[in-house]
């Protein structure tokens, strides 16, 4: 819109020029008239390039354009694209103000060019510049209040991605913390050893969860990713999730990790997205499956790659979880985080019969 103001500009002052060329040729005072018309010119193209002082250049603008009008009425068409300058760079009232002198200047140049009064002169200008004046001050009032609403939906926005880091982050890492302590306390008196075993791990999860805090803090990368590839950093997972990692209530699930088809660069989102679903999952195992075993298998595809990972575990109804309020927000949080790169989510589980979660992310060919 501004750009086609800026044209409009310079057409209107070229026709005015014109005008005054036709009805009063190149004697007289039209050296000075065009002269006047092309430092009109130059100083609005000054204003239009280089980020000069707004009021003061636009106070400079309507001196010349009224001077310019007092001497060749004709200069009048100037002054629609100048009342949206003045409406773009000052406060309602003020551009109020500058909106009824202009159009007070349109009305008597006017009524100096007829040669007989006539009432459309005077209320023409009136009309348009009401009208001009009232759309662009609803036009703004929509924008500024569209603003707001995109304001308030990115701060929406980003305090579910926050609970989504939380979730995956902080509260899967508080939450192997309490399973290695509980199961330090059972072994405390008759296997110290296996004990102190918890114990150090859970002070290497809140070392590593420290970490996460501050990077969630800094919206880095993970940890995790930070120094290996998406590959390594889910084989170390799935490592900490076995044997030597996260006991189940009943028995620790080995944790296998499959990697099908020519690993690639996937980007640091879809990365990120992956290595937290497979946290997610691998600590849900860990705290509700009592699995046996656990198989996460990533497969990279030409246009796509999918993470799948599965227990033999009690399984659960994903229906009854999705009714009932306050539980499931970690599969909702999964499929939030990979619906923001276009991908989807597929939950198969049953009482008895294991969970199945399989997330497929596009990567627009990125090999």
């Amino acid at each position: 819109m501004r750009s086609w103001m800026h044209a409009g500009f310079y057409l209107l002052l070229a026709a005015s020029a014109s005008r005054y060329v036709a009805r009063h040729g190149l004697s007289g005072e039209a050296p000075l008239i065009l002269g006047l018309a092309g430092a009109l010119a130059v100083a609005y193209s000054i204003g239009v390039l280089w980020p000069v002082p707004r009021t003061p250049w636009l106070a400079g603008m309507l001196t010349g354009w009224l001077v310019l009008v007092l001497l060749a009425p004709s200069f009048a068409w100037c002054a629609v694209p100048l009342l949206f300058v003045a409406l773009g760079h000052l406060a309602t009232s003020a551009a109020v103000a500058v909106a009824a002198g202009l159009t007070a200047a349109v009305v008597l140049a006017q009524l100096r060019l007829a040669d007989r009064f006539d009432p459309s002169l005077v209320l023409a200008p009136v009309a348009v510049a009401t009208i001009a004046t009232a759309a662009y001050l609803r036009l703004a009032r929509t924008s500024e209040a569209l603003a707001v609403s995109e304001r308030r939906a990115g701060v929406l926005d980003e305090r579910q991605r926050l609970a989504r880091e939380i979730h995956d982050t902080l509260a899967q890492g508080l939450s192997s913390m309490n399973l290695l302590l509980q199961a330090a306390d059972r072994d405390w008196v008759t296997a110290p050893e296996v004990a102190r075993g918890h114990v150090r791990q859970a002070s290497a999860v809140a070392r590593e969860n420290l970490v996460e805090a501050r990077r969630v803090v800094a919206d880095l990368t993970p940890s995790a990713l930070t120094e290996q590839t998406l590959v390594a950093a889910l084989r170390r997972l799935c490592a900490a999730s076995g044997a030597d990692g996260l006991p189940a209530p009943g028995a620790v699930a080995p944790c296998s990790l499959t990697v099908e088809g020519e690993p690639y660069p996937l980007g640091g989102e879809i990365d990120v997205a992956l290595l937290r679903v497979a946290q997610g999952a691998l600590a849900n195992v860990a705290e509700h499956a009592r699995a046996g075993r656990v198989a996460v298998t990533l497969t990279y595809l030409p246009d796509s790659v999918a993470l799948d990972v599965r227990d033999d575990g009690v399984g659960f109804d994903p229906g009854a979880v999705r009714s009932s309020p306050g539980r499931g927000f970690g599969l909702d949080a999964v499929r939030q985080r990979v619906a923001l790169l276009g991908g989807t989510v597929e939950v198969e589980s049953a009482p008895g019969e294991g969970t199945a979660i399989a997330v497929t992310v596009p990567t627009g060919g990125a090999a």
